[in-house]
């Protein structure tokens, strides 16, 4: 501790060595155990360079012939993801707004929407798809409501911890002049929290455009059905194909929403 002429200042001390050490010990013996019983280790990695090499070369050159067939499933695929994820973002907001304490100080309805949250982000999206097409048959409108149920649950946790950490000044001057609960989320909640909340609505849409490719996996419409075929057929240089466009595509709307997620923020 030193002392100045304008106060008493407190010099941060680090932590003991032993401390540290005794931490990445942990971290690395975890590791390794894990590693070691679920057979994750450089031996399996390196067993499997040959056929993963065997895999590529299979895929090389594409089947670029195959580009008119897959594009209209991969449109069809962008539709899903986008339909999904603009539903579940507007699902998210009166969920949001009912699960943040400053807005909701009532705990007895708070918790119990926390809860139905955690409910729907503790099941994952593959199997929201494998439910719905159980439920619905093969095609898109199961894959949609996946991305709905997905979207829903991880926009709604990142907005509501956004309305939670909004600057509270605003809003006690609103109550202190007599505003009601809608005009406090109106013009004091809604302004703070919509740069953020459209923020988590572009991420969440990159992350869906990915998931639902994968979803046609277990018949949930879109491009994922033709890779699965591809697969199936062993027609790696098709598969090939479709993964590139994939990509594409998913490196133009990371790109478009990075830049709009800038100028929001």
């Amino acid at each position: 501790m030193s002392m100045g002429t304008t106060g008493t200042s407190i010099t941060p001390v680090a932590p003991p060595k032993y401390k540290r050490y005794a931490t990445w010990g942990l971290f690395i013996a975890l590791l390794i155990v894990c590693s070691i019983q679920t057979e994750v280790t450089p031996y399996q990695l390196i067993r499997g360079l040959p056929q993963m090499g065997i895999l590529l070369a299979e895929m090389v050159p594409p089947d670029w012939s195959y580009f008119p067939k897959i594009w209209e499933p991969m449109v069809e695929t962008l539709q899903i993801a986008l339909v999904g994820t603009m539903l579940g973002g507007l699902l998210a907001i009166p969920f949001a707004l009912l699960c943040a304490y400053n807005v909701t100080p009532n705990r007895s309805v708070a918790i119990p929407v926390r809860l139905i949250l955690n409910l729907v982000r503790t099941v994952p999206d593959l199997l929201f798809a494998a439910i719905f097409v159980a439920v619905f048959g093969i095609g898109p409108f199961a894959g949609m409501l996946a991305i709905l149920f997905f979207s829903f649950g991880l926009i709604a946790k990142l907005t509501f911890e956004a309305i939670e950490s909004i600057d509270p000044g605003p809003l006690e001057a609103m109550t202190a002049v007599g505003a009601n609960r809608v005009q406090l989320i109106v013009f004091g909640v809604i302004p703070q929290a919509l740069p953020y909340y459209m923020s988590y609505l572009l991420y969440a849409f990159e992350v869906n455009v990915r998931a639902a490719s994968v979803l046609g996996l277990v018949g949930a419409g879109g491009i994922g059905l033709l890779l699965d075929r591809s697969l199936g057929l062993f027609r790696y240089d098709r598969a090939a194909m479709i993964i590139l466009l994939t990509l594409v595509i998913v490196l133009v709307i990371d790109y478009a929403s990075t830049v709009v997620r800038r100028k929001l923020l």
